[in-house]
């Protein structure tokens, strides 16, 4: 349920007889060390924070303590209070049914992926499909894609669908192929590749649109279904200390969904939902105009846009072709001649669009059509974004700045990456890949995130990568490409005050002064005192939504 509001309203007879009303005093957090970004100063501390009716009353010091005698007090026991994180891309209703899934994402082998799968199928006899998510054949011995034939050794009797880490791959068992009508003579989507064999046959692997082609035979959302998923991942977000999620692209049905859910009250998150390019109802939910409740649970103002595929896959779009496969240059998922088309449709609406682009060519078909766009429609002022701006020519960052472009991007995927994007693009391109401090130098913003479940949800372990860029064993030594680190707190910005900018929501989220929302956690330990190598082990103690307690 929403959090209750925090005003206690009784009914008293005045001293002239009247009717008066008496409120509840404010609530005051103490013993804490308290961090914030401010606009202009920068990162500032505090030990107390007041608030009041869902708000923030302010921060300061123990002198608080006796402005507000009456104050509802709340011992902090010396842990460290930050504003609640803002997670800018990531896919709620799909981490819900994620953690309801198959989960390979620790298997070794394609094998014991299959292996895994098997398990779960047995352990839930009720399903027709058997879905999952999370494998990554680069991190596999062998590094080669799995095939169809090794899930069919463990099961052959029932459909498998297993989306890749990225999202942009999917892994199927015969059953699957044959209840999608795909063979040897089955053409490639547009936007899409069906891996084969030298035979021609299908392996089992299907990239980018391909996998509409069985995706389409999933069982489809109900409200039930929907319910139980945004219950599921609004428990486990809140939990790691995330209190709003910029949900990168929502279909009409999650958009209604949204709204009823708003409508009642049943919001415990803060959502900021983009609408998917790619809906066919697309027309109609922009001719609605954006949405914005009043307690600011839900806005919805903003377009995901679909661009190319992802690097892992080799689906990233390239200006030049892939240094370990000639003569491949990526896909785009939304062909290059419907682009303009689609921008100034979403800008003519006054809707920001934000744009999936991973490869430079991706990057640079989207700035070339905001450009365009800006000419045509206008709307420069919209505050639109790339999402994940992994792997930009240094011509072009520049121009996030010149077309007001906010980069949006996942430090956990550069350290994802970091094993194979070199075999992928060469040294040269590196230049410009997961590239934060050329962009934050120029005065580009960056609004940070996960993208979930592609990655793992804990914003800590994004805090870790955007600080050291290297793994949780601290590899490599130095961080990998070590100059684009961020400082933490530059880190600590792009998932609050940054992230709330990104949402166009800086004046009521992103940090903890007067009149804000009072969403902040408790976590357990300093993340401003400890080494940077710790950080990814930073637990969220307490999370609060507007005055609420959460957890």
């Amino acid at each position: 349920m929403r959090r209750i509001v925090l005003i206690l309203i009784t009914l008293m007879i005045t001293e002239t007889g009247g009717i008066g009303l008496a409120q509840a005093e404010p609530t005051l957090v103490h013993n804490v060390q308290g961090y914030h970004i401010l606009p202009e100063q920068g990162l500032s501390r505090f030990s107390v924070l007041v608030f009041d009716n869902g708000k923030v009353l302010e921060s300061g010091d123990n002198a608080l303590l006796e402005k507000y005698p009456q104050a509802e007090k709340i011992d902090g026991q010396g842990n460290t209070l930050l504003p609640g994180l803002t997670d800018a891309h990531g896919h709620i209703l799909e981490l819900g049914e994620n953690l309801l899934k198959v989960d390979v994402r620790g298997s070794q082998s394609a094998a014991q992926a299959a292996q895994q799968v098997a398990e779960f199928a047995t352990a839930h006899p009720q399903q027709d499909w058997v879905t999952g998510h999370g494998w990554n054949q680069v991190l596999w011995p062998d590094k080669n894609y799995p095939t169809a034939a090794q899930l069919d050794k463990t099961i052959s009797d029932s459909p498998v669908f297993l989306t890749r880490v990225d999202v942009h791959a999917a892994w199927v068992n015969s059953k699957a192929l044959e209840l999608a009508g795909i063979d040897k003579n089955t053409p490639d989507p547009q936007g899409g590749q069906i891996l084969r064999d030298d035979n021609g046959q299908p392996t089992g692997v299907l990239i980018d649109n391909a996998m509409g082609l069985v995706s389409t035979l999933l069982p489809e959302q109900t409200e039930q279904s929907l319910n139980l998923a945004l219950n599921t991942a609004s428990e486990h977000l809140l939990s790691l200390g995330i209190t709003s999620v910029h949900d990168a692209g929502i279909t009409q049905q999650q958009a209604e969904f949204y709204r009823q859910q708003d409508k009642a009250g049943e919001l415990s998150l803060r959502i900021y939902a983009m609408l998917a390019a790619s809906d066919p109802q697309l027309a109609q939910m922009l001719e609605q105009g954006p949405f914005s409740s009043q307690d600011d649970m839900l806005v919805i103002r903003s377009v995901k846009g679909f661009g190319d595929g992802a690097l892992g896959s080799r689906g990233a779009a390239m200006l030049a072709p892939y240094s370990d496969q000639p003569h491949h240059h990526g896909l785009m998922v939304t062909a290059e001649e419907k682009l303009p088309a689609l921008f100034e449709q979403v800008l003519g609406h006054g809707f920001q669009f934000n744009f999936h682009a991973i490869g430079d060519k991706a990057n640079r078909l989207a700035l070339d059509n905001f450009e365009q766009a800006y000419k045509n429609v206008g709307g420069k002022a919209l505050r639109h974004r790339i999402e994940h701006a992994q792997v930009v020519t240094l011509e072009d960052i520049p121009r996030f700045k010149q077309l007001n472009i906010i980069a949006s991007m996942q430090p956990v995927h550069a350290t994802s990456d970091m094993n194979m994007a070199g075999d992928r693009i060469g040294t040269e391109r590196l230049k410009g890949a997961y590239a934060w401090q050329r962009f934050l130098q120029q005065g580009t913003v960056l609004a940070a995130g996960s993208d979930f479940p592609v990655e793992l949800v804990n914003p800590f372990h994004g805090l870790h990568a955007a600080v050291t860029r290297q793994n949780h064993k601290g590899e490599p030594l130095d961080g990998w490409l070590p100059s684009q680190r961020m400082t933490l707190e530059q880190a600590l910005r792009a998932f609050t005050l940054d992230a709330a900018y990104a949402a166009h929501q800086e004046q009521v989220l992103g940090n903890l002064t007067e009149g804000k929302w009072a969403d902040f956690i408790l976590v357990d330990q300093d993340i401003f005192e400890v080494p940077p190598e710790r950080l990814w082990q930073t637990r969220a103690l307490q999370t609060w939504v507007a005055g609420e307690r959460q957890d």
